[in-house]
């Protein structure tokens, strides 16, 4: 088994549901994604550049789905926050799968491709 598989396993409802949820919708949404397991956590990669992570933030309630380079699209996606002061992360907090509206997501998704497709660095700060 995949180490990003047997993280998935070992997460507790909700966050599990949730987080294969969103594994599902990003697979889907972007074939030329690549889901590799660095950090300790599920991260997506474009042509080997890192766009958005999954995590579950110690003491939190909810799945932390984090972009990358959040920041260059926060405000044209206003459902981006800047959770403990990121200087270049963004991400939405969910509680439930109903928290996420798949069809902005996926536009969210689209977005952060093409940024990180785009880019010469993946940090710039």
């Amino acid at each position: 088994m995949k180490p990003v598989d047997e993280y998935f396993i070992r997460q507790k409802e909700p966050y599990q549901s949730i987080m294969l949820y969103v594994r599902d919708v990003i697979l889907h949404t972007l074939p030329d994604v690549e889901e590799r397991y660095s950090y300790g956590v599920p991260f997506y990669n474009i042509r080997k550049k890192p766009m958005v992570y999954l995590n579950i933030l110690k003491g939190k309630n909810y799945v932390d789905v984090a972009f990358v380079q959040g920041i260059l699209i926060e405000k044209e996606f206003p459902i981006l926050k800047n959770h403990n002061n990121r200087k270049q992360v963004r991400s939405i907090q969910l509680k439930t799968i109903e928290d996420l509206d798949q069809e902005s997501f996926e536009a969210l998704l689209y977005a952060a491709a093409d940024h990180a497709r785009n880019s010469k660095k993946v940090w710039f700060f």
